[in-house]
């Protein structure tokens, strides 16, 4: 991935900054602005046109004169069509702007981009804590699955005690967290598209950073019973218990149980069953594992028109870097690379991989029709406001998070992954849902960029923030993590960035430095995706 190209030296924080602007390809006629505050009418860009209007920071400025019904091009591709002649020097925003039908997903091109394999990466290491199923985690976490959101209040008693009287005497636990969702009961759990929220709760509750102590607190008749969520040979324990012949039995507190007389009586059985699963994720020990055991979901939200300059771009980046330590990479958001359907494709390692994206596709579009919507829906007044006129323009600067390595695997909403390299898992852009599919697939280590900022947190992985602009990162210092807008003031480069991030995740997943996130402990809430009919 090149830098952008920038019309003007950098120093686009100081209010005597020079103009400066930033096109991505040479066929783009338009740039956009990148000095803190924008700049007013009547400023001559140096090379290119003087300023008919104040043109917010973010925001695009017409290069050329670009007539009615012209494509309106950056990143080398039109992203809408103008609805009205656009003079030279004009702020083009999405008023102006029709954007372009969907690509279909017929006579898309199939694995046809042959790129020459990216050089192997070794040496790199991690302290990481290793699992009886070959996973290897990145914190010891306790986690309580919960099969419906009845129990979601005793369970939430429960942890705080936990943490209060029993976490202390552990010290090599990381944490106790609930796993709490509004699925479980009141659901159509036979439907078909309930194998998307009952296995998404199945592979979290199997999360790397869970170590294998599964842990369910069940009403009784929910719909949603411990058995179904958690079959046997579902999950694996660990290697000691294993080799004293122990199996694999589920562990379930049960509210209904009628041993239970009184809430407290639930509370502290709740209690006595998490203290020996705290004594043996205390037991375990870091150990030196390759940068291969890592499991990176990289994801954006609050994007703005830097994000696809600055923040993904050193992400992909890192993208390409962590496939060539042989390490596992998810990027998601279907709306969010739907419009760019032909660029994935055609790097899929196989047709067949390239076939499983557009049955993703087509089914996420099939699911938007239900609704009346398409995917124009995507796009947030924040990410007009910080200057992406439509999903297109949205989608072109999303992809790039996904590097150039070939695509070589592709996950439903909810599945587990089992596959090193780059795959795409399909997810709903939602923050908090594409996060929470994410868990699901196993991620140890999770990446979000931001341009308009967010306080995003998961409570099951470190998050790893990372601002599009220097404004955002010195404002929001004790949130953002990784400050990437030095690549569009021209301090640094993609690259820089992206070894800077790569070498951050690593300290990160060894325990040896904590995310903001984490610090503050900004954690959001489960968001399960329910297709399925709620009854």
């Amino acid at each position: 991935m090149s830098d952008p190209v920038t019309t003007a030296s950098s120093a686009a924080r100081s209010p005597a900054a020079p103009p400066l602007t930033l096109r991505m390809h040479a066929l783009d006629n338009v740039a956009i602005v990148a000095n803190d505050g924008g700049l007013p009418a009547g400023t001559a860009l140096p090379g290119g046109p003087v300023l008919r209007d104040r043109v917010p920071q973010g925001h695009k400025v017409a290069l050329v004169d670009i007539a009615a019904g012209a494509p309106v091009v950056r990143y080398g591709i039109p992203i809408g069509y103008a609805l009205r002649d656009i003079p030279d020097g004009s702020w083009v925003h999405e008023r102006l702007l029709r954007m372009p039908e969907a690509r279909g997903l017929d006579g898309l091109p199939k694995a046809t981009v042959q790129a020459a394999p990216l050089p192997p990466l070794a040496g790199y290491t991690f302290e990481g804590y290793r699992n009886a199923d070959g996973s290897v985690g990145t914190r010891n976490i306790l986690a309580l699955t919960q099969t419906v959101q009845c129990v979601a209040g005793v369970t939430d008693f429960a942890v705080r005690r936990i943490k209060t009287e029993l976490l202390p005497r552990f010290p090599n636990v990381d944490d106790v967290v609930a796993l709490e969702h509004d699925y479980g009961c009141g659901v159509a759990i036979d439907a078909p598209d309930a194998v998307v929220p009952i296995r998404t709760l199945r592979n979290i509750s199997l999360n790397p950073n869970f170590g294998g102590e599964v842990m369910v607190v069940s009403l009784g008749c929910e719909k949603l019973q411990p058995e179904r969520l958690l079959p046997p040979g579902s999950f694996a324990i660990a290697d000691e218990r294993q080799a004293a012949g122990a199996e694999a039995a589920l562990d379930v507190v049960c509210l209904q149980d009628d041993a239970h007389v009184g809430f407290m009586s639930m509370v502290e059985s709740i209690m006595r069953q998490a203290e020996a699963h705290l004594a043996r994720l205390d037991a375990r020990r870091r150990e030196t594992v390759p940068a291969s055991e890592l499991v990176v979901g990289v994801q954006c939200g609050g994007s703005d028109a830097f994000s696809g300059v600055t923040a993904n771009p050193a992400v992909g980046f890192c993208t390409d870097l962590l496939v060539r330590a042989g390490a596992s990479v998810m990027f998601s958001e279907v709306t969010e690379v739907r419009d760019g359907i032909d660029q994935l494709t055609a790097r899929a390692t196989t047709p067949e991989v390239a076939e499983a994206m557009i049955r993703e596709m087509a089914w996420y579009d099939a699911y938007l029709g239900r609704g009346r919507v398409d995917r124009s829906a995507n796009t947030t007044p924040g990410n007009k406001a910080g200057g992406l006129s439509n999903i297109v323009e949205k989608a072109m600067g999303s992809i790039v998070k996904s590097g150039s390595a070939p695509i070589s695997n592709v996950l439903a909403p909810g599945e587990k992954l089992r596959a090193k390299g780059l795959t795409y898992a399909a997810t709903p852009a939602s923050d908090f849902i594409c996060g929470t599919l994410q868990l699901a697939a196993g991620m140890n280590l999770h990446v979000f960029t931001t341009g308009r900022g967010t306080p995003y947190g998961l409570a099951a992985v470190p998050v790893i923030k990372v601002a599009t602009r220097t404004d955002l990162a010195r404002r929001w210092h004790d949130l953002m993590d990784v400050n990437a807008g030095t690549i569009a003031d021209g301090d640094t480069t993609v690259e820089e960035v992206g070894w800077q991030l790569f070498r951050l995740m690593l300290d990160v997943a060894s325990g040896r430095k904590k995310t903001w996130a984490e610090h503050w402990k900004l954690h959001n809430a489960l968001v399960l995706f329910n297709p399925a009919p709620v009854t």
